[in-house]
């Protein structure tokens, strides 16, 4: 069985947790609040594949303790979608370590504000060797003379659709024109 690690997973990404938990995947969710959680695994099917984790990802050293785990309980990890605070400027590169550690090549699916510049971040995660990296950019909505944010639905799609097509760079909503923005 493949393994996922979803940051994020029970909030706005939490809709890509069900797929992929539907898709055949066992997933480790990394995740802050436990209500959450057990609203997620009450959605699905599959409740034994799911393998919580409670971590505050700003702690680096417990990060790495806990994805280490998840890897030994569940096995080498295929895909990981990452939704990072910018507070929590290690996290991604504590994953990456962790998770780089094991031979198979993975896919690293980094979701992104509608502000953030691509190729800065880009230049800032150092990708190993053996992941294939992708950018998810949330945008938003225009309708008609109006515009709002995605909803946790329409980011979960594009987070989906960005897995299926594994293109580098893929968009979800609007970017432009910016004075359009919410």
């Amino acid at each position: 069985m493949k393994h996922a690690l979803i940051i994020g997973g029970t909030g706005m990404l939490s809709r890509v947790s069900l797929w992929l938990l539907d898709n055949g995947y066992h997933v480790s969710i990394i995740a802050r609040n436990s209500g959450r959680m057990e609203r997620l695994i009450e959605k699905t099917n599959f409740k034994s594949h799911i393998t919580p984790i409670f971590v505050d990802y700003t702690n680096s050293k417990d990060l790495q303790e806990k994805v280490r785990h998840a890897i030994k309980q569940n096995g080498s990890i295929h895909l990981v979608v990452a939704w990072i605070h910018s507070i929590a400027e290690d996290a991604l590169t504590t994953i990456t370590e962790e998770v780089s550690k094991q031979r198979n090549e993975w896919n690293l699916f980094h979701v992104l504000g509608s502000s953030s510049n691509l190729e800065t971040i880009k230049l800032k995660v150092a990708v190993p060797n053996n992941c294939i990296y992708h950018q998810v950019q949330l945008g938003f909505v225009i309708e008609g003379t109006h515009s709002r944010w995605l909803t946790n639905q329409e980011i979960s799609d594009g987070v989906i659709e960005a897995m299926k097509t594994r293109e580098q760079v893929f968009t979800v909503g609007e970017l432009e024109p910016w004075d359009r923005r919410p």
